[in-house]
């Protein structure tokens, strides 16, 4: 029999993966794993965790970057998705009304009651998209205010808020914007009062740094706004679905309701892209204001079927496992346990975030030895020592971190929601043994320091 064999095609071919990466897609890629030596080969992942093909397991504190919030592989989400393709519905004629979207708005609205309806996309770029689109033709004024060190994605619309000039380099002209410090009220109300801003687009945790907004920071900021007739767009993509102890990271602040909000990343389940933008009614009736104007914004493959069927497959599982109070449990677990540290490491600085959405910051050390190594690393490029915690993690003690941002020295972890007090053991053991590695000053760790400080300078 001829035909297309998946499980046969990875196995002829699979050994190529890095090669045909330097081929055929990003170079930089493999080359930049190689030089990191996270050239791992993953063969299966399940919930919180990787096996390489010697049998080895890998703790996941990434997530794919927060989309995968229930683990790799949910039985639940995995069982909806076989289910609604053998279902063979009608999908994507365009030209009717399938039920799955007016489920998933009706659950996905039910976490966030004051607002109303809901555009799905299929990805968290889209979903910021949405919502610029949205408030400037609502509004009927062109400029966003977003915050410096932002990240909201990487298409035009979302790269005009993005507060990392690394992104936006080369890419100009953008649309019109202005950028201020995260919890700058005064800064806030200085664009507000020129009549011409359309919405502030705010992470309540940026992700670049995690950097939780000041208290009492988007309830002014959204007084602040409706005064002048603005609109506060939060941007949940990273922060939504239970990722920081709350369903959406706004709701820590009483009386906050956004005007529209972004959803993506975790609501995929890990399987099918998706993007939401929830918003006020009055919203999407401007922008779809007669039906001329019906397909005025629109996506070929948005609220398709497979995933509307991921998206209320981990709303149920997140209610029936009690995930956002799982979170916020195991968050405080480890941050605390993080936070214990502080004392008692020169080079560790701060911990910080909330749930499971936490910043590790190193700083300058106080001891003259440790200093001297520290100067050194900031010298050739800020950022070097948080690779140097994040390299011995994965290669000494099989877990994935990541570096929180360029130049920055802190690592995020975003793990799956789903992790225990098992893993924050396994982490807070291999991170201990890390810095007492970094403070002893000897070597491997300093070692592999230089040849970052080498590869940095060869890149200037």
């Amino acid at each position: 029999m001829t035909g297309f064999d998946l499980a046969r095609l990875l196995a002829e071919r699979g050994d190529e993966r890095y090669d045909l990466h330097a081929r055929h897609l990003n170079h930089q890629l493999p080359r930049m794993l190689h030089t990191l030596g996270f050239d791992k080969v993953y063969d299966r992942a399940e919930g919180a965790y990787f096996w390489d093909r010697d049998g080895r397991d890998y703790l996941d504190m990434l997530a794919g970057f927060g989309v995968m919030g229930l683990g790799r592989h949910h039985p639940v989400v995995r069982q909806a998705l076989h289910d609604v393709l053998d279902a063979g519905l009608a999908d994507l004629t365009r030209f009717d009304c399938q039920p799955l979207p007016g489920l998933l708005a009706e659950k996905l609205l039910g976490h966030a009651p004051h607002l109303d309806r809901v555009f799905f996309g299929n990805s968290g770029t889209e979903a910021v998209e949405t919502a610029l689109k949205f408030a400037r033709y609502a509004t009927g004024r062109p400029r966003i205010v977003y915050c410096t060190h932002a990240f909201h994605g990487l298409t035009t619309g979302s790269l005009s808020v993005n507060g990392e000039d690394g992104f936006r380099d080369g890419f100009a002209p953008l649309l019109p914007d202005t950028a201020i410090e995260l919890g700058d009220l005064a800064a806030l109300e200085r664009e507000v009062r020129r009549g011409d801003v359309a919405g502030f687009v705010v992470e309540p945790i940026q992700g670049k740094g995690v950097h939780p907004t000041p208290p009492g920071f988007l309830r002014a900021a959204q007084e602040l706004l409706h005064r002048h007739k603005a609109l506060l767009i939060a941007d949940e993509v990273q922060t939504g679905l239970g990722r920081t102890g709350d369903f959406f990271a706004y709701q820590h602040e009483e009386g906050v309701e956004p005007d529209l909000v972004c959803v993506a990343k975790a609501l995929s389940g890990g399987y099918v892209p998706v993007g939401a933008t929830l918003g006020k009614d009055w919203i999407f009736k401007k922008v779809y204001s007669s039906m001329d104007r019906v397909l005025v914004h629109s996506a070929s493959f948005g609220a398709n079927a497979q995933a509307m069927a991921a998206g209320l497959a981990v709303l149920t599982v997140m209610e029936d496992e009690e995930t956002v109070a799982h979170a916020r449990h195991t968050g405080d677990l480890l941050r605390s346990r993080l936070a214990a540290l502080v004392d008692r490491y020169e080079l560790l600085h701060d911990v910080r975030g909330r749930g499971l959405m936490i910043g590790i910051e190193f700083g300058r050390p106080k001891s003259l030895g440790l200093r001297s190594r520290w100067t050194m690393l900031q010298a050739a490029r800020k950022g070097l020592f948080a690779q140097m915690v994040v390299v011995p993690l994965l290669q000494r003690h099989r877990i994935l971190t990541q570096v929180s941002g360029d130049h920055l020295e802190v690592i995020k972890l975003i793990p799956p929601l789903i992790i225990g007090e098992r893993e924050v053991d396994r982490f807070v053991e291999a991170f201990t043994a890390v810095m007492d590695d970094a403070h002893g000053g000897g070597g491997l760790m300093w070692d592999f320091g230089r040849t970052l400080v080498k590869q940095a300078l060869q890149t200037h």
